[in-house]
């Protein structure tokens, strides 16, 4: 892995600022696919699916460019504790990036349902036709769904608080280039 200096590369931002609003998008769809009944229900399906798997292919784009490209270090002045925290915050974030595709995948394939991406394109399920692994696989995708709402917010409150009090560099790692 190469460091990149003070910023992350102009790939990896753009990984970032792409999935960053899809993510936040998809956990909402996602309420509002459990909360309604109506017809909308099928066009949030609609738009879930195909999503969650352009969200897949990214993440593990993503995940390519950060083996290779690295990151930027963290600010020297941050303590132990602070550091151990932030890369435990993004090793959480990319296991559940990665983990909630899979999972929706593996869950509608359990439940026997295609997963059309547009048209007549499916993807082959990746899990057995099973009622209990479905059940199971909902339940696990409903509670990382959570978790990843809490670390996306735990994430932003990070951000805020390197880029709005202290200052440090962290925020604009990410938010412009090498200026």
């Amino acid at each position: 892995m190469t460091r990149t200096g003070t910023h992350f590369s102009p790939l990896a931002r753009l990984l970032h600022w792409t999935m960053a609003p899809l993510i936040v998008a998809m956990l909402f769809i996602g309420v509002g696919m459990v909360a309604t009944v109506s017809r909308a229900h099928d066009t949030l399906v609609a738009l879930h699916r195909p999503l969650g798997i352009a969200l897949l292919l990214l993440v593990l784009v993503r995940l390519a460019v950060r083996v290779t490209r690295g990151s930027p270090p963290l600010p020297t002045r941050m303590s132990k504790p602070q550091r151990l925290a932030a890369h435990a915050s993004h090793f959480v974030l990319y296991g559940l990036m990665l983990a909630m595709p899979l999972i929706g995948w593996a869950m509608l394939s359990a439940a026997g349902y295609p997963v059309t991406l547009f048209g007549p394109l499916h993807l082959p399920p990746i899990a057995p036709h099973d009622v209990a692994l479905f059940a199971l696989l909902r339940a696990l995708h409903t509670w990382l769904a959570f978790a990843l709402f809490a670390t996306v917010l735990l994430h932003l409150a990070a951000a805020l608080l390197h880029g709005l009090i202290l200052r440090d560099g962290v925020w604009g790692s990410m938010a412009r280039g090498g200026r």
